[in-house]
């Protein structure tokens, strides 16, 4: 015989910190979200890749984009074919050697796309000493600075549709 309902139960269960899933689940560590600051020029950067749409449909010319997050001036830029780690590494030697990066100066934020977690850019950056930082999985919004950025560019009112070839891409860029 019951006395209560079913959830009655479930209620008096839970007071007394008796009611638990029954099989062992997977336990997620906790992310904490990047605390991004910069006090100066080329302290932080942040980058990101973002697709341009080509002359038909389903083409696409890729724009990685490195931004300083303290002054927003785009520190090094490359439209290519493709995205790929190989092409991201080379953006990120030639723009530190281009402004003159010294070890352990510089912080570089990204998502957790292919190219920005691949191992080589990460040895790349290991290499330059140059301190790396990634966004929260599953969590759009950790990198603010380099989305805010490319919809910037995109809703301009001089962004045109398409691309008519790679060479016009760039020279828009």
């Amino acid at each position: 015989r019951y006395y209560c309902s079913i959830s009655t139960m479930y209620r008096i269960l839970a007071a007394n910190n008796e009611v638990r899933e029954r099989r062992n689940q997977r336990r997620h560590s906790a992310y904490v979200k990047p605390e991004l600051l910069a006090t100066g020029p080329n302290q932080l950067w942040s980058w990101d890749i973002t697709k341009l749409r080509g002359p038909v449909t389903w083409t696409y010319y890729y724009m990685y984009v490195i931004l300083d997050v303290y002054s927003r001036y785009v520190v090094g830029w490359m439209i290519a074919e493709r995205e790929s780690a190989e092409l991201a590494e080379q953006l990120i030697a030639e723009t530190c050697a281009r402004q003159g990066i010294e070890p352990g100066q510089l912080t570089l934020h990204a998502d957790r796309g292919s190219p920005m977690i691949a191992k080589s850019v990460a040895q790349l950056m290991s290499d330059l000493s140059v301190i790396k930082s990634h966004s929260r999985p599953h969590v759009s919004d950790d990198n603010p600075f380099s989305e805010a950025q490319f919809k910037t560019m995109k809703y301009r009112p001089g962004y045109p549709d398409r691309f008519g070839s790679l060479m016009d891409a760039r020279s828009w860029a």
